[in-house]
């Protein structure tokens, strides 16, 4: 990476009245190559961005006002080479995008099954009471963007932004599909109530919230297939994130539960939350005993 590509963090400058930056970042350059070959340490990625990134891996362009402020949250668990990969694309990919961004990685504690819409509320919750964010990306740790004009930030709907993944050859699996990477603005997500909380284990979450944000009365944006373009890193399944069994009867049941699953029902205890150089990282306690016990009331599989 180009450092002197970045501005610096070490005069601080207000941008009060500075020109909004372009509509079009200046920097573009369409299909990037994506880093994955050196895998560098965490010490060397600090290095790599320290004249540009901000503690808690935040960044914002000094010449000009960002026309978006964008938190991007990373459900995570036990991923680090994944992770650090991640991290050396995103960063330089948002500098030269020019957003006013923040990188939060939220993670649970050990043996709780893995919640990965659950860790996306929690995320969206906790960055916004960091900053006035606009936009709240949520990003697999695993999907690596491949063409810097798929901008992350978010359009009058929700949008899906992993249209086309090598792993599917680059093609949408199905229409309704909201996984992988997507852009929500905070009156989005306040709509649809968020994720539901109650899909521990793999599979079924994100076609949940697809239904809600039809439900709320929205449509899925998508960019071009030849730009919303990722790769998708392989990694062996973990034995914490097995199938969720009851994820069928969950998802039969959206629209009767949409509206009390989600932000307004969210239970969790924050263990530890770090600003960290890269990024934000927070550590939470799900509560899995006591809200898996009241959703098997009604779920008694689950």
């Amino acid at each position: 990476t180009d450092k002197s590509a970045f501005p610096s963090f070490a005069v601080e400058l207000s941008l009060e009245g500075s020109p909004l930056c372009p509509a079009t970042p200046p920097r573009l350059q369409g299909r990037i190559s994506v880093v994955d070959a050196d895998f560098p340490s965490y010490a060397q990625l600090e290095q790599m961005y320290s004249s540009s990134i901000d503690k808690g891996g935040r960044g914002r362009p000094l010449d000009c006002r960002a026309r978006q402020k964008v938190a991007v949250v990373v459900p995570y668990r036990e991923r680090d080479v994944q992770l650090r990969t991640l991290l050396q694309n995103l960063h330089a990919l948002l500098t030269k995008q020019q957003l006013d961004y923040g990188i939060y990685v939220v993670q649970q504690i050990a043996n709780q099954t893995f919640n990965r819409a659950k860790l996306m509320n929690v995320g969206y919750v906790e960055a916004t009471k960091d900053y006035n964010w606009d936009c709240i990306i949520f990003h697999d740790v695993d999907l690596i963007p491949e063409d810097d004009r798929n901008l992350y930030a978010c359009l009058a709907n929700p949008r899906h932004m992993s249209v086309a993944v090598d792993k599917f050859n680059y093609r949408l699996p199905y229409d309704a599909i909201f996984g992988g990477v997507s852009a929500m603005t905070r009156a989005h997500l306040e709509k649809v109530n968020g994720f539901s909380n109650d899909y521990w284990g793999w599979g079924g979450e994100d076609d949940d919230l697809s239904t809600r944000i039809f439900l709320a009365g929205f449509k899925i944006s998508r960019y071009p297939a030849g730009i919303a373009r990722y790769k998708m890193f392989k990694h062996a399944h973990e034995s914490s994130n097995k199938k969720n069994m009851c994820r069928y009867d969950l998802m039969k049941s959206t629209a009767q539960r949409w509206k009390s699953d989600g932000l307004s029902s969210l239970n969790y205890t924050v263990i530890e939350s770090e600003q960290r150089p890269l990024y934000t990282n927070i550590l939470v306690d799900l509560q899995y005993k006591e809200s898996i016990r009241r959703l098997r009331e009604t779920f008694p599989g689950c």
